[in-house]
């Protein structure tokens, strides 16, 4: 947890486990509790590695977020992946909730939101809100996004301790 609060910058919340870790040993993808702090979180898996955090922000920053949905747009195959992305997203999310807190859900009126919303609470299946969580979600189990993201660009991810590691 002190690892994940200096990568953050904050104290991590509903942090169910690391997914994946980098080659040094560090976490990279983290699993998050469907509900935090007494509201809906949708987004199941977190980048927390600055480092790649980094990387994929300049992608988006370069607009490769416009050109994915562009080739959304065009790619049927990429398209149909990228909806089945999204209905095992829901399915996962749903499964990782408590009967108690499926019922608070219900009560609470944020059915849609994890019955219907996909990957990271996107309503628009077939735009890209950001591609951190897409990332995330690919190192965690599949994702085509990520995966376009992987043939297309060299991500580095860290391959040793640094010295700041052992404090």
């Amino acid at each position: 947890l002190r690892v994940l609060a200096q990568q953050l910058g904050r104290e991590p919340r509903a942090v169910r486990g690391i997914e994946k870790k980098c080659l040094a040993g560090h976490p990279l993808v983290i699993r998050v509790y469907p509900l935090v702090d007494e509201g809906p979180f949708p987004t199941l898996f977190w980048l927390t590695c600055p480092r790649v955090v980094g990387q994929i922000s300049k992608i988006e920053h370069e607009g490769f977020i416009q050109h994915l949905e562009s080739l959304l747009s065009k790619n049927e195959p990429m398209r149909e992946a990228f909806h089945a992305n999204h209905q095992e997203y829901i399915k996962e999310r749903r499964n990782e909730l408590s009967e108690r807190d499926r019922a608070w859900i219900k009560e609470h009126d944020y059915g849609d939101l994890f019955l219907k919303n996909g990957i990271g609470g996107i309503r628009n299946w077939n735009t890209i809100k950001c591609l951190h969580l897409h990332y995330a979600h690919h190192l965690a189990r599949q994702n085509v996004i990520g995966e376009w993201v992987d043939q297309n660009f060299l991500i580095e991810f860290c391959q040793t301790h640094s010295s700041s590691d052992s404090e």
